[in-house]
């Protein structure tokens, strides 16, 4: 297995009758996905959109969205999946970044119709599929280009992070090694599929002839639901979903002992959250990811971790996976930032290669994250060297909103960093020294909207009158400002 097609052609021919995928009602065998993505191949011939060219996809998760992921890159095109949540700007800089050719999507796309040549919406992608021949898959190799994830940047603008098809089924393996299924498996997709942790399992699941029930949006209840109606068996979500879970299990208990394993990543999770979740699904083991959108992205991981609740290893991320080395920048037992190197690790930044050589040294990508390792591999997270919130597991940089606030006419000086908050770990807090005294919050966060997705936005301000503190060189205090916030808590980064 050494590029996309390759799961998608073991599919074809040795689960072709079982189901695939099951999403809104609809079911798929592996026979019928893997001729739709064969089909997608003769739907950008016919568009005239070339090898190696990038397609756009905004779209809600589904099992369109599935076969997109896998048919674009297989017909020798590259994939760029848009997060949903963004602002209308936002899109509109991935897409004419990555100089993609065309959007798919199956939502108004407003103006993004400027920043693309053709916007085809899944309406008319299902004719044009219907109509379409399927095709061979395109002679791809393993370090040609599969796909573009844009994630946040430390310099204000979004990053398109280069895989390869290498990177992709690379990670299909780790995935395979650190969180192992069975053909037996259900596995329940949750998380957002623009995410490259969304669509982790989409490609390990198919070349396992693993049933995938695909939510288009989470919703606690009817996630419940049909781990009942399928005896699905495992999932990924984050915290703030696995907390929802547990609420919406312990109002209405629902049959979900098929449940075998819930795996988590992208923020951290409470104490509390995994002894509830224990109690609430208590055949299901509990698995904590940690990764990167530029190692594609699993690194680690801490299995039975329902076992290591309450204790120090338990507070790790756990062993690298099978073919993923870790190297932490430090003397030994100090902690350092945090180098990965594998074939996982991406081939670097679109179009930025300052960025590149400033995140990929000698192979290894540096994390941005402060961790060690104790004397037995587990690796575990102590700070952030990025300039960073997450937030309901979404990575907010502090530059990309500063950037935005000072755009206000009236805003003299601002920062922006994370404070605790109940539900989603971390919300987005701005420090502002206005221009003068008629400068609200609300209109400064209404500002913050027009340009920024809804989790990039502000959830409270607070002005000064004074200048902020800075260091000799001129840097915001930060550590100084966020102090008094977090005095007492437990802020963990992983």
């Amino acid at each position: 297995v050494r590029t996309i097609p390759d799961p998608l052609l073991r599919a074809e021919a040795i689960h072709n009758p079982k189901t695939a995928f099951v999403c809104d009602g609809r079911e798929r065998t592996f026979g019928e996905f893997v001729d739709r993505c064969r089909r997608v191949g003769k739907i950008l011939d016919d568009l005239e959109i070339g090898h190696g060219e990038r397609v756009g996809l905004l779209a809600a998760n589904s099992d369109t969205y599935a076969e997109l992921y896998a048919g674009v890159p297989s017909s020798g095109r590259v994939i760029v999946p848009l997060n949903s949540r963004w602002a209308e700007p936002e899109l509109a800089y991935a897409l004419e970044d990555a100089g993609a050719k065309i959007l798919i999507s199956d939502q108004d796309p407003g103006g993004l119709i400027s920043s693309v040549d053709r916007v085809l919406s899944f309406e008319d992608y299902e004719v044009r599929l219907s109509t379409s021949e399927p095709l061979e898959f395109a002679d791809v190799k393993e370090d040609d280009l599969a796909g573009l994830f844009y994630t946040g940047g430390t310099t204000g603008r979004s990053k398109g992070v280069m895989l390869s098809h290498r990177n992709l089924i690379a990670n299909t393996l780790h995935s395979q090694i650190t969180m192992p299924l069975d053909d037996d498996d259900t596995y329940l997709i949750v998380a957002p599929m623009f995410h490259a942790a969304g669509s982790n399992s989409v490609l390990q699941c198919i070349a396992l002839g693993i049933c995938q029930v695909v939510v288009p949006a989470f919703e606690p209840n009817r996630c419940l639901d049909l781990v009942e109606k399928h005896r699905c068996s495992a999932t990924l979500a984050v915290p703030t979903m696995v907390a929802a879970l547990i609420e919406a299990q312990a109002a209405t208990p629902r049959d979900t002992s098929s449940l075998r394993l819930i795996a988590h990543g992208a923020s951290p999770i409470a104490t509390e959250v995994l002894r509830r979740a224990n109690e609430e699904f208590p055949g299901a083991e509990l698995l904590h990811l940690y990764g990167a959108t530029e190692t594609a992205p699993l690194v680690t991981g801490l299995r039975h971790e329902e076992d290591l609740i309450g204790t120090s290893r338990g507070k790790s991320v756990g062993h690298p996976s099978l073919g993923v080395s870790l190297r932490i920048d430090a003397s030994t037992g100090e902690a350092g930032e945090v180098l990965v190197n594998g074939p996982n690790v991406m081939q670097g930044y679109w179009n930025k290669p300052e960025q590149t050589a400033e995140a990929l040294e000698d192979g290894w990508y540096r994390t941005g994250d402060i961790g060690y390792l104790d004397d037995e591999g587990y690796l575990y997270l102590v700070d952030r060297a990025k300039d960073m919130i997450i937030s309901g597991g979404e990575n907010v940089y502090c530059s990309e909103v500063e950037e935005v606030i000072y755009q206000h006419p009236k805003v003299l000086e601002a920062t922006v960093f994370g404070i605790p908050h109940e539900q989603w770990g971390e919300q987005v807090h701005a420090v502002v020294v206005p221009r003068d005294d008629s400068l609200t919050d609300t209109d400064l966060i209404d500002f913050c909207r027009t340009s920024l997705g809804g989790y990039k936005v502000p959830r409270s301000v607070e002005f000064q009158s004074k200048e902020l503190p800075k260091s000799g060189p001129g840097k915001v205090l930060k550590r100084e400002l966020r102090a008094p916030f977090w005095e007492g808590k437990d802020r963990s980064i992983n």
